[in-house]
């Protein structure tokens, strides 16, 4: 496992910015692994503005993100089908039919095979990651054992305080979400996590500071993968 410490978050958002657009630039058809949240909301941005300057073109470009709200239409504010759509692709030259997110208003079995035959179809070239201050990556929770493939998972409550800023209250935040498991996400070619966040000390400390891989720690998986680059602000250092 690769870490890179830097002196803030834009420098981190840039960072890994760059690393998507070398992997698009030696190969235009990658398939990228995607993720949500105010963590990589700056990932977007740079490459937005790669695109906008003419040094980028995401038109071959096939992703696949990692996570979705259950019962949240597409159109919702806090859906992630609108977040992605607000932040990257309709500012890219980006296909959106090639676009997929887990489609979080389906009947359970339909969802889940769909998304699921959707990751077994390609090979991620990269992948994306947030962390959130229980260790989660996606939306794979502390739990006795690791999921290997997409699941629909209960949000942990300490997720949906968390995420409780995005919505009008911890009320109208969703109970559940589907997700990627474990399995999936290790499956990527390449692997970038982005840390923000004084919340998210502990996480980190338990990634970097041992070998030990624990599913009560999610994100400790990533040690088993053989290549992960760890980026965050040098605030957050164990």
């Amino acid at each position: 496992m690769k870490k890179i410490v830097t002196l803030d978050h834009n420098e981190a958002s840039l960072l890994v910015a760059e690393s998507i657009v070398n992997i698009v630039r030696a190969k235009k058809d990658a398939c990228l692994g995607l993720a949500t949240g105010s963590s990589v909301e700056l990932v977007y941005a740079n490459l937005v503005k790669f695109f906008e300057k003419g040094e980028m073109s995401f038109s071959g470009v096939t992703t696949a993100n990692l996570d979705e709200y259950i019962g949240l239409p597409p159109s919702h504010p806090q859906s992630y089908r609108r977040y992605m759509n607000h932040n990257f692709f309709d500012l890219v030259d980006i296909d959106k039919a090639n676009t997929y997110i887990p489609k979080g208003m389906e009947a359970p079995e339909i969802m889940l095979a769909d998304f699921q035959n959707f990751l077994g179809s390609r090979t991620r070239d990269f992948q994306l990651l947030g962390i959130g201050s229980n260790g989660h990556i996606g939306f794979n929770e502390p739990a006795a054992f690791f999921e290997a493939n997409a699941h629909i998972v209960t949000l942990d409550e300490r997720t949906r305080e968390d995420n409780s800023r995005f919505f009008g209250s911890i009320d109208e935040v969703p109970r559940q979400a589907v997700t990627m498991g474990v399995g999936d996400i290790m499956k990527a070619s390449k692997i970038m996590l982005l840390v923000r966040g004084d919340n998210k000390k502990d996480a980190l400390r338990e990634l970097l500071s041992h070998d030990r891989v624990d599913p009560r720690i999610p994100c400790t998986i990533l040690k088993c993968h053989s290549d992960v680059t760890v980026v965050f602000p040098k605030e957050l250092a164990p």
